[in-house]
């Protein structure tokens, strides 16, 4: 609820994201508060040096966001919150007062004596200190994670009285930061964690303040629920199986020191009764830990059978020691209204993330939602806690502060924000003078149900409920060089271009009376526009959220219902696979009419960037090719996919897959010339895309009812088969045997054991982003190095270009160049004399039109016996 407003939102993440300086002796950093934690790390790293707050969002969350709430992260137990690390902020003011906090007690008197706004602020809050001092003193809590209310605890002495470590966790709500100078710490160089399994969470509860006298530097914990829904994640089974021991709960526990030995043997000294432990000393295995530990976040909104879990009784702390009996009556609380919970958090600190199921849709939902939270809320005081260990009290918890601090602090509080802004124009009704806690509810509001031609089986059919998916984590603004998604995002820097930008414009758009405009909505068009239908987010967003799939189905209504016309451009690129396939008929004077001035000028006018070259048709498609050659093969053991890339601009890699298959010992045949239907439902034209599907089953369900594996050689193109096919053409049964039927070469290579020829060599094979999205590029990796490759798999994210995409003059070049340049073409330079792999079309076609460089589809690699640049 912390930025849920009728009020501008500044995002300083685009323009205000500077490291300014990085000072190794006084192990300090000067940063801008749009810094994704990340890059402070990264900066200070070389020096040996980071900041100390890490919370689990470090890859996307910024430094002055973190100021906002007071940010801690696991590691808090040895460096403590935020505000413990904060020395001096340069800070605006609603008036435009601009002046720099911190440090006070050394010039306290002198500061006092100023006639500025500065003196007036430190004045009038030297006043309410005394006020208030021992108010502060007898009920503030005694714990290390109290969050909850603004910090009069750094105002009570002039010892220690300091307005920058005031200020943080204010939440907006009383000066804008423009400049933060924080502390660094030293990175321990070697780590070891002792990851134990208990009965329950609350038995590993029972049993932090045991772990906290072990000395480690993060003790974290995290239930089974939270475990479940991670390892439903695509690709997560298996940390679940490996980095867990037996249990229902676990605790994580990281020691850090100056020597591997060490580390590891204060981990296995580690015994707690009736505990199961494991040991991980290796840092990749470290490494996934903690991403289990971290994706639990995104995770843990779904449970198994679909239902969201909310965020509504976020981060409340109690004192460590009393975490274990905490968790028992929380969790009876929860048993008395009915709700499922999952739990995680820092044991160490005893801060704990909950998500819950609360029902948000229907009445007695809601006043079981409020009933809940305001038990809660006494139960987290009786126990001596905070209503917010992390991420401050917004308007969730705004209302509740009375049930904590008495109303004498909270109006001490009110008078808090009034010094700093007098005329409340800050980020109002937060943490003072809140809304009620149930007031404005996503959920309780109603949505256009118009049904869609997507499925949407998970979300009731509902593309409104597909949208709303978002829980707002944010993985998608991560900031790590990890990963695809998102990279319109990354090229831009703007929110409306993320995932979860698109994903909440989706959702406001359909909101009934929304200003918006429904599926007419120009704003959501424009979200849209951008995005590369990568289908990163599908599987990389903790949440699923699907925006290839959200575009598709949003265009088809925006046009057909809403009537807006598509651009010449748009509707070229849909029809482009009948356009090739036509001017293949007569390929060197489509070449020659398409590469003139005339040409070029009909390009320009459709759309076309003039720095883009249009693709040149093959002189002989590869269907006609392989037919002149072959002819029909009775009873094939495989066939070949002819899409339409391969069929009439890259025939030489059909030809290669024929030749890589037949010198296995199968019999190749030949499969239809017919076009998925992508860029149909990129352009959202999905009643003649389902209709092309339909196509496609008729053509190839001989083969796949047969069992006949049909090889696909554009990763684009097997995608459909394996997403869009399955869920535009539900209806027909045969759908699912024909997408169960087809294959990448590289899997039937390791499926089928087929025996290839040596090519030796080095390789670096980069993943279309369908590949990556929809099952990962192992088999291709597989296949080269059963070639006698050494193969490097590149974490490259996308080349940018994705079909027409980079074709459309104007922001669609830009990105795509963008994108490209981010990290997809710096890996391929970085490669040297390796062979550059990639299955997709668009990633060759852009490595060598923006970078000069000769990427190999795997086919021409496999059958051509050598790498590029051997002997």
């Amino acid at each position: 609820g912390q930025t849920a407003n009728e009020a501008v939102i500044v995002d300083t993440s685009k323009h205000l994201a500077e490291v300014v300086a990085i000072d190794p002796e006084a192990r300090t950093a000067r940063v801008q508060p749009g810094v994704v934690l990340a890059d402070l790390q990264w900066a200070a790293a070389p020096f040996g040096l980071r900041f100390g707050p890490d919370p689990a969002t470090a890859n996307r969350c910024t430094v002055g966001g973190m100021i906002g709430n007071n940010s801690c992260g696991a590691h808090s137990v040895v460096w403590g919150r935020t505000s413990d690390n904060v020395r001096r902020l340069d800070v605006v003011l609603a008036d435009g007062s601009r002046f720099e906090v911190g440090g006070e007690a050394a010039s306290l008197g002198e500061l006092a004596a100023r006639h500025d706004r500065h003196g007036r602020i430190v004045r009038e809050l030297l006043a309410l200190r005394d006020d208030v001092a021992d108010l502060v003193a007898e009920r503030f809590p005694k714990i290390p994670r109290r969050v909850s209310g603004f910090n009069l605890d750094d105002l009570l002495s002039d010892a220690g009285f300091d307005l920058a470590r005031a200020l943080v966790g204010t939440e907006g709500t009383c000066a804008v930061v423009l400049e933060a100078e924080v502390d660094l710490v030293a990175s321990p160089p070697h780590t070891a964690v002792a990851v134990l399994g208990f009965p329950s969470l609350a038995d590993a509860g029972d049993a932090a303040e045991a772990l906290l006298a072990a000395g480690p530097s993060a003790v974290e914990g995290i239930d089974a629920a939270v475990a479940d829904a991670v390892g439903r994640l695509p690709g997560r089974s298996r940390d679940r199986a490996e980095l867990l021991p037996p249990g229902a709960g676990w605790a994580l526990v990281e020691f850090a020191g100056a020597s591997p030995e060490e580390v590891v043997a204060r981990a296995e000294a580690l015994h707690v009764d009736g505990a199961t432990t494991l040991v991980l000393a290796d840092p990749a295995a470290q490494r996934r830990l903690w991403e289990l530990r971290r994706d639990g976040l995104g995770a843990a909104a779904w449970t198994q059978d679909g239902a969201a879990r909310h965020g509504g009784w976020e981060d409340a702390a109690v004192p460590p020691g009393r975490v274990g009996a905490y968790l028992r009556e929380l969790g009876a609380l929860m048993d008395a209204h009915g709700l499922d919970v999952a739990i995680y958090g820092h044991l160490g600190d005893g801060c704990l993330h909950t998500k819950i199921d609360f029902d948000f849709t229907s009445p007695a939902g809601r006043r079981t939602y409020r009933a809940f939270v305001e038990e809660a809320a006494d139960l987290t005081v009786s126990f001596g806690g905070s209503l917010s260990g992390e991420h401050g009290d917004g308007q969730s918890r705004g209302e509740l502060l009375e049930r904590m601090f008495w109303p004498e602090l909270v109006e001490a509080f009110r008078r808090f924000k009034r010094i700093w802004d007098p005329a409340g124009l800050l980020n109002p009704g937060k943490v003072v003078d809140a809304r009620p806690l149930d007031a404005d509810l996503r959920a309780t509001v109603p949505v256009l149900r118009t049904p869609g031609v997507f499925p949407f089986s998970e979300e009731g059919g509902s593309l409104a409920a597909a949208a709303e998916r978002c829980v707002g984590v944010g993985t998608c603004r991560r900031d790590d060089g990890v990963g695809t998604m998102c990279p319109s995002y990354r090229a831009t820097g703007d929110e409306q271009h993320s995932t979860r930008g698109r994903a909440r414009l989706v959702f406001e758009a359909l909101v009934e009376g929304s200003p918006l405009d429904g599926w007419a909505s120009t704003e959501v068009a424009e979200a849209l526009e951008l995005c590369l239908s990568c289908k990163a987010c599908g599987s990389e967003c903790p949440t699923g959220v699907d925006v290839a799939t959200l575009k598709a189905e949003f265009l088809h209504h925006h046009h057909d219902e809403a009537g807006v016309r598509r651009t010449p451009f748009d509707l070229a690129a849909a029809l482009s696979p009948w356009l090739l396939r036509a001017g293949s008929v007569a390929p060197g004077l489509v070449n020659a009419v398409v590469g003139s001035g005339a040409g070029r000028r009909v390009a320009e006018a459709l759309g076309v960037a003039q720095d883009r070259s249009v693709p040149r048709l093959a002189p002989r498609t590869f269907s006609r090719s392989w037919r002149a050659v072959r002819g029909a093969v009775e009873r094939p053991d495989v066939l070949v996919f002819a899409d339409t890339f391969t069929d009439t601009l890259d025939p030489h890699i059909g030809v290669a897959a024929t030749k890589v298959l037949e010198r296995a010992g199968l019999r190749v045949g030949l499969g239809p010339a017919v076009c998925c239907g992508r860029p149909l439902y990129e352009a959202g034209l999905l009643g003649p895309a389902q209709r092309q599907l339909g196509r496609l089953v008729e053509a190839l369900w001989p083969a796949a009812s047969a069992g006949v594996p049909v090889v696909v050689l554009e990763p684009g193109c097997l995608s459909v088969f394996r997403d869009e096919l399955v869920a535009l053409r539900r209806d027909d049964p045969r759908a699912t045997t024909v997408a169960g039927a087809v294959r990448s070469l590289g899997e039937l290579v390791v499926e089928r054991d087929l025996d290839v020829t040596s090519v030796g060599g080095s390789a670096v094979l980069h993943g279309h982003c369908h590949t990556r999205a929809l099952g990962g590029v192992d088999a291709d990796a597989e296949a080269l190095r059963r070639a006698d490759v050494d193969v490097e798999v590149l974490d490259a994210g996308c080349c940018g270009l994705a079909g027409s995409f980079g074709f459309r003059a104007g922001q669609r070049a830009a990105v795509s160049v963008a994108a490209a340049e981010d990290r997809f073409l710096p890996a391929l330079r970085a490669a040297g004399r390796a062979v550059a792999v990639s299955d997709g079309w668009s990633c060759r076609t852009q490595a060598h039109e923006l970078g000069g460089i000769r990427v190999h589809h795997l086919a021409g690699v496999l059958a051509a016996g050598r790498v590029a640049g051997q002997a």
